[in-house]
């Protein structure tokens, strides 16, 4: 019998879990944040059956959290202009996080690939809203996410 935390991990997009999945993760944030004080009070508040909830609780968590003791490496193409990396450094470091290393091809047609290897330990917004920050200047054609692991 396999222990609790064995097996295989995988990366899934929000629209392919269940619907007892992702009330599993909102009863956790009601419990994270006291708005809730028992798991009886937040899996009624979010109408899941506490059965459910010990189901999933050991097993679904939201990207950020499992991220935070990680090193993350987003893949960022981009139009070459002058102080581009400077504008996504900024960017980076607003969020707080450091900066392992950078990988910047030598722009052809002017086009540039970046890649940042960025220890996100204390980032101080979710994963979703950085990586929307990083897509935000006119310059970056598409930022991705390419891999995640363990410090």
């Amino acid at each position: 019998m396999k222990r609790l935390g064995e097996g295989r991990f995988y990366l899934v997009r929000e629209d392919v879990l269940t619907e007892s999945m992702l009330k599993t993760i909102e009863v956790k944030k009601l419990l994270a944040s006291g708005e809730a004080s028992t798991i009886q009070e937040a899996t009624k508040n979010i109408g899941l059956s506490r059965s459910a909830f010990y189901k999933y609780r050991d097993t679904v968590f939201p990207f950020e959290s499992v991220a935070r003791e990680r090193i993350l490496t987003i893949f960022i193409q981009l139009e070459d202009r002058k102080g581009s990396l400077a504008t996504l450094l900024s960017i980076v470091s607003e969020a707080k996080c450091n900066v392992l290393t950078i990988h910047q091809t030598i722009p052809v047609q002017g086009r540039a690939n970046v890649t940042l290897s960025l220890d996100v330990t204390a980032m101080a917004i979710k994963m979703d809203s950085f990586i929307q920050r990083l897509k935000s200047p006119d310059f970056v054609e598409s930022a991705s996410v390419i891999s995640s692991g363990a410090l």
